[in-house]
């Protein structure tokens, strides 16, 4: 697959991190970028000097250059371009949001325009470091057979592995990407917390457990989730947790309350990996229940 199984006209209505992200990597791999539009010309005008052959217009005139529109604003503005946009017949739009319905492109849909999704479960907050870690992300399509299609091919033109998202979908999906990274920081924050109530600062924590974490990222990879289970819980060690759970009890009641459920949900991992006997399960199981 390459950059031209998709010939068509794109143009971006947004300029923001999603939308430099993405369109980079499809002038990366010869989808042309034909136009962008954003509220702040500016944003607009540095994103298309880094796209050669891409000019900046307003939403109208680049929405009326286009086959193909990606609208990559917030998610609370799609609903305002959808509306304020004159949309035609034959037209492919898509917004770019992992949890808001495709409904609220019926204003395409109505003017004869096909409408879908196309969300790449990756985070932008960087675009350089988006550019570099899209390829081999997961990108959730929900568009009507000849859109999905398109989609697809682009989708696997860019490196990633497309997939079909069902309708009513969307909010569950996305939600899950939660766990795979803004909850991350929250478990490092937390984990700095704990750090702090012995003498260390939040960035020496930090920097101390990211190797951990990159060396359990790679033995999921490698592994699967409950074979890739590393700590005390996946040995069966009843009194290393014990000794863990009395640590973190020092730190505050609600830390304590928070290590002793996540430790908690690595158990059923544990059994699935078949190493545990009947005893070390009872044993942690009766740990994690007791709340004294």
């Amino acid at each position: 697959m390459n950059g031209q199984s998709y010939r068509g006209a794109i143009v971006f209505i947004g300029a923001g991190r999603l939308a430099t992200g993405l369109s980079r990597a499809l002038h990366a791999n010869g989808i042309a970028v034909s136009a962008l539009a954003s509220r702040s010309e500016d944003r607009a005008q540095a994103l298309s000097r880094q796209i050669p052959g891409s000019v900046v217009r307003d939403a109208q005139a680049a929405a009326g250059m286009a086959d193909l529109v990606f609208i990559a604003v917030p998610d609370d503005a799609i609903a305002s371009v959808a509306a304020q946009v004159r949309w035609r017949a034959g037209q492919f739009v898509v917004h770019c949001s992992g949890a808001t319905d495709i409904a609220v492109l019926s204003p395409a849909l109505e003017a004869g325009a096909a409408i879908g999704g196309f969300h790449p479960l990756q985070t932008f907050t960087d675009p350089d470091v988006a550019l570099a870690t899209l390829p081999g992300c997961t990108v959730a399509i929900e568009a009507e057979p000849e859109l999905f299609s398109i989609l697809e091919r682009i989708a696997a033109a860019i490196g990633c592995r497309p997939f079909a998202l069902p309708p009513g979908a969307r909010a569950r999906y996305h939600a899950t990407g939660s766990y795979g990274a803004q909850f991350i920081n929250a478990l490092l924050l937390e984990a700095s917390a704990v750090w702090e109530s012995f003498g260390k600062d939040r960035e020496t924590a930090v920097r101390a457990l990211l190797p951990l974490l990159r060396g359990t990222i790679a033995a999921i990879e490698q592994g699967g989730l409950a074979n890739g289970l590393a700590g005390p819980v996946s040995r069966g060690d009843t009194g290393t947790v014990r000794r863990q759970i009395e640590g973190i009890a020092q730190v505050g009641e609600g830390h304590v309350a928070l290590f002793r459920e996540l430790t908690r949900l690595t158990l059923p991992l544990a059994i699935e990996r078949g190493k545990l006997s009947a005893a070390q399960i009872d044993a942690l199981q009766a740990l994690l229940e007791d709340k004294s």
